[in-house]
């Protein structure tokens, strides 16, 4: 099994639940710039979408975007999911939020066409934050135990910090709480960004 990832970007979310969930893999560093891979290969043959996350299963077959990945991780290792008759849903239900209002707002923060454009879309996501760090149910987003929702969410997290935006004080420590989980330290050492 192969993880495209490129260091920081968001297949740090599935490069940490992996790790979390104790699977096997090779990781492949994908320069986005270029669409190389760092055997000197062409991305653009082993994902057509251009970007990672992109999971190729010792199978061939090829799984993208975060949620989908995160969830795949899920269900091979139950202790990173959330148990209840509820439990799948709400946890697809809190990935499809960060993918879509967290991940997708960082976008236009990181490459905004005006200064304007980057002030809104930084409001947004302090908004957002705020929304999430209101909902944080202990430790983690969803109760004492970890999921693959939390290594998403800190990846969000670590470019809200580089963006020098301010987190509310409940997701400073989640922050270093994530920080503290040995396959967390572990994924940040291996693409270089710890």
């Amino acid at each position: 099994m192969k993880l495209y990832l490129t260091p920081g970007a968001c297949s740090l979310a599935d490069h940490i639940a992996m790790q979390e969930a104790g699977l096997v893999f090779d990781r492949v560093r994908v320069e986005l710039q270029t669409k190389h891979t760092e055997d000197g290969g062409d991305f653009n043959e082993v994902n057509p979408k251009s970007y990672v996350p992109a999971l190729v299963l010792d199978d061939g077959q090829l799984l993208t975007e975060n949620v989908a990945i995160l969830n795949w991780v899920a269900e091979r290792a139950p202790k990173l999911a959330l148990g209840g008759e509820l439990g799948r849903i709400r946890l697809i239900e809190m990935l499809a939020f960060i993918a879509t209002e967290l991940h997708k707002p960082f976008i236009r923060c990181f490459f905004p066409t005006s200064d304007a454009e980057k002030q809104v879309t930084e409001e947004i996501i302090r908004k957002r934050l705020g929304f999430v760090a209101g909902r944080l149910e202990g430790d983690y987003l969803f109760g004492s135990e970890f999921s693959v929702a939390d290594a998403y969410l800190y990846v969000m997290l670590r470019w809200a910090q580089m963006k020098q935006l301010d987190l509310p004080e409940p997701l400073q420590a989640f922050v270093h709480r994530i920080e503290a989980r040995p396959a967390v330290r572990l994924a940040l050492q291996h693409e270089g960004v710890d």
